[in-house]
Order: structure tokens, then sequence, then C-alpha cells
């Protein structure tokens, strides 16, 4: 809104021109939006629903959050969606994006308050849904026409050149890397702080290339990828996004006072997931949430590998190592390496640190 605001305003106030900058917006919702939830949300959490622990942890302290106000997903989004919409200038298609975005955060503040969790099934039909709906929307808002037909202009890691996504191929491996990453990050969230400080410093990163990278004529020239004229504005949104998370985080270090439950952990994760699809290049999310991917998404990958195994006749016994290693990853550590909470926070923050600029100049640069 203040970015379209910026050619009248600035008659009245010079000053009032710095709406017109996208620098200006990034820094401002960012800011706007951390100090919004700081001091919003302890008014709040009162009326959000108690979290019932985890019984089968409860060895491992996973009975410490029982009682603690949970779904507090549900009130930092919607503190952060005034933000969003007054220093984000997003069009249409996109704003559909966003309201998808925000039923995914629904559907899991549903769950957290819900007496009797939903099943699996349930949420992942729900999962499926929002993701389709979202990379149909990204699609319909983004596509261009080449030869006679509405494609995706994508660039991928390891080869040169562009790749031109017809929708059938582009709508459903979106909605999978939507679904995977919304779903791993859920499942990350077990530690207090874990999956939010690690989403909101891939959403930091994210942002970065979204306005330097690829929204930035001559680095994206450099790197011989397709400059994206929305990506600095949906760098807006994940920066709003991550102040206002970096907001919660302060309530939720530990010993933590609220918890984000699914309404958090599902909004972040199909965030960093749409907003790595305006990179032109989905599969810069392996280098943006690497160790979330391998945290909470290894138990489907474990899952899967078991199945399979079992079913050309192989069998993976107790011991193997693979039926060893606890999914998500963070429950092995502090079970099988006695970990404490403090030190899995600290220690997959530091992996983040060093393992995402690497893979992300690895999938930037080696074309």
């Amino acid at each position: 809104m203040l970015y379209y605001l910026a050619d009248i305003l600035k008659d009245v106030w010079g000053p009032f021109r710095l709406f017109g900058s996208h620098v200006f917006l990034l820094a401002g919702g960012t800011f706007v939006a951390a100090l919004a939830v700081y001091f919003a949300l302890p008014h709040l959490w009162d009326r959000l629903p108690r979290d019932r622990g985890k019984a089968i942890l409860g060895d491992m302290g996973g009975m410490r959050s029982a009682g603690k106000p949970t779904g507090a997903g549900f009130w930092v989004t919607l503190v952060a969606l005034p933000v969003i919409i007054l220093f984000a200038p997003l069009k249409f298609w996109d704003m559909a994006a966003m309201l998808a975005l925000y039923a995914a955060m629904l559907f899991g503040y549903l769950d957290d308050r819900a007496v009797v969790p939903w099943g699996e099934l349930k949420k992942g039909i729900l999962d499926a849904v929002v993701s389709a709906a979202i990379a149909v929307f990204v699609f319909l808002g983004h596509a261009e026409p080449v030869g006679g037909e509405q494609v995706m202009i994508a660039w991928l890691p390891f080869v040169k050149g562009l790749w031109f996504v017809p929708w059938y191929i582009y709508v459903p491996a979106a909605a999978f890397i939507l679904w995977f990453t919304m779903n791993a990050t859920n499942c990350s969230d077990g530690v207090d702080g874990l999956a939010g400080t690690l989403t909101v410093i891939a959403l930091a990163m994210l942002a970065f290339v979204l306005y330097v990278v690829t929204g930035y004529r001559p680095v994206a020239h450099y790197f011989l990828i397709p400059v994206y004229a929305e990506s600095a504005r949906w760098a807006i949104v994940v920066m709003t996004v991550a102040g206002a998370f970096a907001g919660y985080l302060w309530y939720n270090a530990e010993p933590s006072k609220v918890l984000m439950g699914d309404a958090g952990s599902r909004f972040l994760g199909i965030l960093v997931a749409t907003a790595s699809l305006m990179t032109g290049n989905p599969f810069i999310v392996l280098a943006l949430s690497p160790i979330v991917l391998v945290n909470g998404g290894g138990g489907l990958g474990k899952l899967v590998l078991l199945r399979l195994a079992k079913r050309v006749g192989f069998d993976i016994g107790e011991g193997n190592i693979i039926r060893r290693i606890r999914f998500p990853l963070h429950d092995h550590c502090k079970k099988n390496l006695k970990w404490s909470n403090a030190q899995v926070l600290m220690r997959f923050v530091l992996l983040q640190l060093v393992v995402m600029p690497v893979l992300l100049l690895v999938i930037l640069k080696v074309r």
C-alpha cells in the first residue's frame, strides 16, 4: 500500500518518496512486524489452547511443554498480515497465494485446538489441496507466453540455460515441494526455538537471494539466470514474516513461555517453499533449509525406504543403522547422543550457518 502512495505523498513531504524504495519497505516491514509481535503476543497468548506434551518423549523432557500456550503462530501471522499489506506491494495472484498460506496456518491452528488431534490422512489431504492451490496461483501470476503456450521460465542447478515448464509439469512438481517443505518444518518443531530459528535464518538468506540475486539485473546476468521482477516484493514479504517470528522467538527461548504450534511451523515451511519458487529455481529450498529438511523430512525418507525394502523382500533388521536413527533427528540427538535442548539448538543453527551458504553457492555457480 505504501509503495502505491509514494507518488502522491512525496508532494506533501519529500521524505515520503522513500515509500517507493524496496529497501526501505523491506527494512520497515521487518522492524514494524518484530515490534508489533513483541508487544502484542503477551496480551494474546492466554487465548490460545494449551499444549498436551508428548508422553512418548517423557524421558527426554517431552512433557515440559504440557500446559504452555500453543498455536501462537495464529496470532503471530495475523499480527504480521496488516504489516505485509502495508509494506509489500503484491499483485493479485501473489495475494491469492498469501491467502492460501494463511489457510495452511489456519488448518494447523484448528488442529492445535482440536480435543482429538486430526489424523495424518486428513492433514495430508488438506496440505495437498493448499499446496496445489499455491502452485496454481504462482503459475497464473508468473507464467510467460513462449511459442504460444504459457510456461514458467526456470533455471536449475548444474545445468546451463533456461527451462520452459508447462503447467502440467510445474503444478504437480511445485505442489510436492510445497507439501514436503511444510511437513518437514512441522516435524522439526520439537525443541524450544529450533524450527523458528532455523526458518528465520532461511528467510533472511532467501530475502537476500530474492532481492540481490534474482531481482537485481547485473547479479542475475552474472550468474546466468533470468531476472524476476517480483522477486524484490517477495523479499519484503519474507523479511516481514522473519521479523514477526523474531518477535515470537523472544518468548520462545528456553524455557519457553509460548509455542507456535502447527499454525506457525506449517506457515513458515510453506512460505519458504513458496518464496523459493519465486526465485525460478524450486531446488534452491534444499540450500536454504538443509537442516530443517533433513531433521524433519528424514523420517519420511526413512519410512519410504523401509517400505520399499520390505516390498522387494529385503529385511532391514532392528540392529541396522537405518532403524537405529530416530526422526525427527533432534529426537535422536536428545535420546541417543544425550544432547540437551540448548545443545541441539546451537549445533543445528551452526550447521545451518555453515552448510547453507556452501550449498547456495554451488546451486548458483555450478551450472
